[in-house]
């Protein structure tokens, strides 16, 4: 089979936070920004991986969310619970100090973690968590 990542896809409540975030202080590019009954979707991603997307969407877009799910919904997203990415880079101190700069709510700064990964973790505007790991090179 030849199956890849193509899009996932995020909870946002504020679309110009959220934008912000990706594109500028992670800096990903722009791929779709889309508008449809006073709800947008943001389509973003590495602009070196043209064929993976996040798509930022409305936590209540689907339109059979009850009232008690969107209550709950709303209670994840403000506790950073409701949903989660994990990202990869191979600096993770400087993509760690980029974020920061940027104002980023950090949730762990970097640590080499007991089951194998070095990574640190933030919030993204919609409460989301955003863990980066740091790629690392085979031995040789």
């Amino acid at each position: 089979m030849d199956i890849t990542i193509h899009q996932t896809f995020l909870p946002q409540n504020d679309p110009d936070a959220s934008l912000a975030f990706y594109r500028d202080i992670l800096g990903f590019e722009v791929r779709a920004d889309v508008g449809y009954d006073g709800m947008r979707w943001i389509t973003v991603g590495p602009a070196d991986q043209p064929g993976t997307s996040l798509v930022l969407e409305p936590p209540f877009a689907g339109p059979d969310v009850t009232d008690d799910e969107r209550r709950t919904i709303t209670g994840m997203m403000a506790k950073g619970t409701y949903a989660r990415v994990i990202l990869a880079t191979a600096d993770l101190d400087g993509t760690f100090a980029r974020l920061q700069a940027g104002g980023a709510e950090v949730v762990q700064e970097p640590t080499e973690q007991p089951y194998g990964v070095r990574d640190c973790a933030f919030r993204d505007p919609g409460g989301n968590l955003v863990r980066v790991n740091e790629l690392r090179r085979a031995a040789s």
